[in-house]
């Protein structure tokens, strides 16, 4: 499972022309599921992103996490995070979990996020949407689910 996380001011995502999901200050996470990708994947990665220090303190230094700083999670299916680019001009999907199980998964990152008691938005699985942010920093991180578990 894969994610790629920005630190916001604040970040909304809208379908057809309405928002479906916003947070003020708070971290965007765009994530792809692939293949092989289990519920073990979605906990550690919606753990892992809850805890991460990636906020200031009044130091300036990043040492606080989006739940000390009463901070929102905008949680954004992003299908072509599983796209291979190296060879040819077009990607390649191959590694992309089916719709079902992408959802299914997806979902679950949803609920272990809520779990962790962050306020949770969302877009719309397979919607065309459009996704308006503020990076704030910028501060922006590729994460994987560890494969060796």
């Amino acid at each position: 499972m894969k994610a790629v996380i920005q630190r916001v001011s604040e970040a909304r995502v809208v379908v057809d022309g309405g928002t479906v999901g916003a947070i003020d200050r708070g971290i965007l996470v765009l994530l792809g599921v692939e293949k092989g990708d289990a519920e073990r994947d979605a906990a550690w990665l919606a753990e892992k992103i809850a805890g991460l220090r990636i906020f200031e303190d009044e130091a300036g230094k990043m040492n606080l996490s989006v739940r000390e700083v009463a901070g929102g999670i905008l949680a954004v299916s992003q299908f072509t995070l599983a796209g291979n680019c190296a060879k040819g001009r077009r990607p390649s999907f191959d590694t992309a979990a089916p719709p079902d199980e992408g959802k299914r998964l997806y979902d679950r990152f949803v609920d272990f996020v809520q779990e962790t008691g962050i306020p949770t938005a969302t877009g719309i699985f397979q919607a065309d949407m459009k996704v308006h942010l503020v990076n704030d920093g910028p501060v922006t991180f590729i994460l994987e689910s560890p494969r060796d578990r």
